[in-house]
């Protein structure tokens, strides 16, 4: 972006990418109810589901395979249609590559000034 967006204005992501606002992932060390694991990650996440507002927390075990960062920093989530193209097209530094871990869906994590962000796509065919 070469200037400065007004305080009324939506991020360009938004505005001019067309990435579309999907939930915020928040890291805590606190048990939350309803929390659901995820074995092959090594951790907990609850209120996804249920929250008016997009608003997951995510709670680690000691060893969990996930990037430090995103076990400490909330993240904010984004659905995309092309993740591989958006990742190419902005030169977005890559923490997780473009993976699948339910069918129909495909995540990435990037990192954009010290914050974790994650892209989905979902497979709309199916």
């Amino acid at each position: 972006m070469s200037r400065k967006r007004k305080d009324h204005e939506s991020p360009e992501s938004i505005s001019d990418w067309g990435w579309k606002y999907h939930h915020i992932g928040i890291p805590t060390g606190k048990r939350m109810p309803g929390e659901t694991y995820l074995e092959q990650f090594k951790f907990y996440a609850s209120g996804f589901s249920s929250s008016p507002f997009g608003i997951e927390w995510m709670r680690f075990e000691k060893d969990s395979p996930v990037e430090k960062l995103i076990q400490t920093v909330p993240h904010i989530a984004f659905e995309v249609n092309d993740i591989d193209r958006e990742i190419e097209v902005h030169h977005l530094k890559v923490l997780t590559p473009p993976n699948s871990h339910t069918a129909g869906i495909r995540v990435a994590m990037i990192e954009h000034n010290g914050a974790p962000v994650e892209l989905i796509e979902f497979d709309r065919k199916r």
